[in-house]
């Protein structure tokens, strides 16, 4: 079986996010946050998706058939809900100046309109947020039929221009979406997976994602010559750059990185996205009492499944 991938010690330091502001946001450094875990009380929840050696989704696991160590100890499971249930998606789509390489930006509209036909009216809400050196919210958060046809036509109105803030856009994303009540939730990011200024690193933007359980799925759109070398890279045991950062990034938030140059593509990766956030598993346990980065393995008792969740999360001093 496949056990995710551990984030290093150095995010034991790790950087956390300022308060919102209403608007347009200057993306910069993200100010320390620590948030505190009482034991009996408040409840460490992690998200895990479970597929076969084929790749295919299992669902119908029970409680006794998975396993939680924390920093190596085992947890005993307080609860566990398997069932499907309405989604939170921040669609995040990059409307920098490298998006126009290539027809990109078409591409990446039409994912973020593959994806919003996935997502049920009345059920699951959805937001959309572009970024360059700065991020902005075009759509606040709705699960009304009429802000789908409004979110259609704010896409078609993006238009590239500017630097690449990605990794700072991808850890502000994540903790709004952080804030919203549905557990299963997610940031999706649109994007060629080009960063020229951000000032977090991947495995940084990880770390904060990772600790406030929010999945960050990359779907990149490149040209078809490039596509290859960098679906390659990202299946690799030991991707390259860009891939590796991306790939990691997602990764250890446990979500993924997608690779689309035709449209097919970017429908495949839209269906397994969301079918996977639709499907699961909640697991929730006492955090540890140490406080600082908790390495998270999430495990089952048939090897021969996979098993994808996040990397850890933070925990203060008990109060």
């Amino acid at each position: 079986m496949r056990v995710v991938t551990c984030l290093p010690a150095l995010l034991s330091g790790l950087i956390g996010l300022a308060a919102p502001v209403a608007g347009q946001d200057q993306l910069g450094v993200l100010q320390a946050v620590t948030p505190t875990f009482r034991s009996g009380v408040e409840m460490v929840t992690v998200a895990a998706v479970v597929r076969d050696q084929k790749g295919r989704l299992v669902r119908a696991l029970k409680r006794d058939q998975f396993q939680v160590l924390d920093r190596g100890e085992v947890r005993q499971i307080r609860e566990f809900r398997p069932e499907a249930a309405p989604l939170s998606v921040a669609m995040l789509f990059d409307a920098s100046g490298s998006m126009s390489v290539a027809s990109n930006v078409e591409a990446a509209k039409q994912a973020a309109g593959d994806i919003l036909s996935l997502l049920e009216t009345g059920k699951d809400e959805f937001a959309l947020y572009t970024f360059d050196t700065r991020l902005a919210e075009v759509q606040a958060f709705s699960s009304h039929s009429s802000q789908k046809s409004d979110l259609r036509r704010k896409l078609d109105e993006v238009a590239p221009f500017g630097m690449t803030s990605l990794h700072d856009a991808i850890a502000e994303t994540s903790r709004r979406v952080a804030a919203r009540g549905n557990a299963h939730r997610a940031v999706i990011v649109l994007t060629d997976g080009i960063d020229t200024s951000s000032r977090l690193t991947p495995a940084q933007v990880a770390g904060i994602a990772s600790a406030i359980d929010v999945p960050v799925y990359i779907l990149a759109v490149v040209s078809p010559l490039d596509h290859q070398s960098l679906a390659a890279s990202a299946a690799a045991d030991r991707p390259t750059p860009p891939a590796g950062d991306l790939a990691s990034l997602a990764a250890w938030t446990g979500g993924g990185l997608f690779v689309s140059s035709k449209a097919e593509d970017s429908l495949a990766a839209a269906q397994e996205i969301v079918a996977e956030l639709r499907h699961q598993y909640l697991i929730a346990f006492e955090p540890g009492r140490q406080p600082g980065w908790h390495p998270l393995e999430i495990r089952v008792r048939d090897r021969k499944l996979v098993v994808r969740a996040r990397s850890g999360y933070m925990a203060a001093a008990p109060r």
